[in-house]
């Protein structure tokens, strides 16, 4: 049997190769999106970024350290600086709570759909393997009903379906785990990137209002 008629979704086995290739289209379009995001567009030079606030902390002008925050609004470590920086005449308690609440959205917008990738991979498996146990029921029932010459040939043929079901779920599977695998570490290092900002402001300004309580 033709590899690609094996997809046709309203044959008997066609469905579940068809599914398994919704699945592989489904992961590539996170993967994609996930890649774009992480490494181009949350593309950032923190320590630049980071210096740059301070300097205008330490001058005494918020509002400028709150316009460098506002020239990449959409970055999470931006987001995160200038909700530290609105409350940066509060307590140390009013400080660290918005740091601490903005780190918390920072890593659900940094994280979002790459934990699908994991599931996505372990459905493409199961239908792969879903997939071999329902061609095998239908090669052992064409077996029982044909000729005694015609036997071997289906057989091989409905083992031989199975088997694809089960490699292109694998072929699916195996570069999806890869992916989340990639994507995990690098939004694991991006988190940890604007946490240790986000701690480097922190104690930045308890620094600096503490010594202004000294002074009055």
């Amino acid at each position: 049997m033709n590899f690609i008629a094996q997809f046709n979704p309203f044959s008997k086995t066609g469905i579940w190769m068809f599914l398994i290739l919704m699945v592989a289209v489904y992961t590539l379009t996170i993967i994609i999106e996930r890649v774009y995001t992480l490494w181009f567009r949350y593309k950032i030079d923190a320590n630049q970024m980071l210096s740059r606030v301070l300097s205008f902390v330490d001058s005494n002008n918020y509002s400028r350290a709150i316009e460098v925050c506002n020239a990449r609004q959409s970055h999470p470590l931006c987001i995160v600086l200038k909700s530290g920086l609105l409350k940066a005449n509060r307590t140390d308690i009013e400080i660290r709570r918005a740091l601490e609440q903005m780190t918390m959205k920072a890593g659900a917008q940094v994280g979002k759909r790459t934990p699908f990738l994991a599931t996505l991979a372990n459905v493409a498996t199961l239908l792969g393997l879903l997939g071999t146990i329902f061609g095998l029921i239908l090669a052992f029932e064409g077996v029982s009903a044909a000729s005694a010459a015609k036997k071997q040939e289906v057989l091989a043929k409905g083992i031989s379906v199975a088997m694809n079901t089960t490699a292109f779920g694998l072929i699916v599977a195996i570069p999806t785990s890869i992916a989340h695998a990639v994507l995990s570490s690098r939004q694991g290092a991006l988190l940890d990137m604007i946490e240790d900002s986000a701690m480097t402001l922190f104690n930045h300004l308890s620094a600096k209002n503490r010594a202004g309580q000294v002074k009055r």
